[in-house]
């Protein structure tokens, strides 16, 4: 049973050894003189998506330095308000995850449709009262630290938005969509990862 296991271990060793991001581009080709946009249609979805995954694949080290700068900034003027927002969310993730896992679900569902034994119905009972628990105090939180949640969120929709946006409205040039075709033969990059995972195409070089 530990060969499939040393397996899976191996091939996520050797993936992240292959990550690598891409050069850094300048701020002339990624904003600046040469960068020229222009809005999308619309109505052709397809192109669209298209030019933002390949904007996303080419520019993504320079959208990860933007939203690492903007996250940096907003913790050193917010520092206390963005780790307080950090822990409540984790906290009201980690009691929907606890109520809606598998084993909780079907506890739940077994002591609806069956009495049970006495301990099997006794740690129910535990189960039910620590998540209620969990949910009253993640929503007093939620409530009387609600701006250091939405503070939190917005660090993090902020630098998204701005890439969203930009990969949005920024036209493509030839020396974006030649890179894009060389780099598909390089090392996979953190964004091509994700797109994989998602299982995200884009559509040929020069669409």
């Amino acid at each position: 049973m530990s060969a499939p296991s040393t397996s899976v271990g191996d091939a996520a060793a050797a993936l992240s050894g292959n990550l690598q991001l891409p050069p850094l581009r300048t701020l002339d080709d990624f904003i600046l003189g040469s960068a020229r946009f222009q809005l999308p249609n619309l109505k052709d979805r397809e192109k669209w998506g298209n030019r933002v995954t390949k904007n996303l694949l080419y520019y993504q080290t320079n959208y990860f330095l933007l939203f690492l700068t903007i996250y940096v900034l907003m913790i050193f003027f917010n520092p206390s308000k963005i780790i307080t927002g950090l822990l409540v969310q984790a906290l009201i993730i980690g009691v929907i995850w606890q109520f809606f896992s598998g084993k909780s679900k079907k506890n739940f569902i077994a002591s609806r449709m069956t009495r049970g034994n006495a301990n099997e119905a006794e740690q129910n009972a535990q189960q039910k009262w620590y998540i209620l628990a969990g949910a009253l105090l993640g929503g007093y939180l939620l409530l009387h630290l609600l701006s250091a949640v939405l503070l939190t969120a917005f660090t993090v929709l902020f630098p998204g938005s701005i890439t969203f946006i930009h990969a949005s409205l920024r036209l493509r040039n030839i020396k974006n969509k030649l890179t894009n075709s060389i780099e598909s033969f390089a090392p996979s990059t953190p964004m091509g990862s994700l797109f994989d995972a998602l299982n995200v195409r884009a559509e040929g070089v020069f669409n």
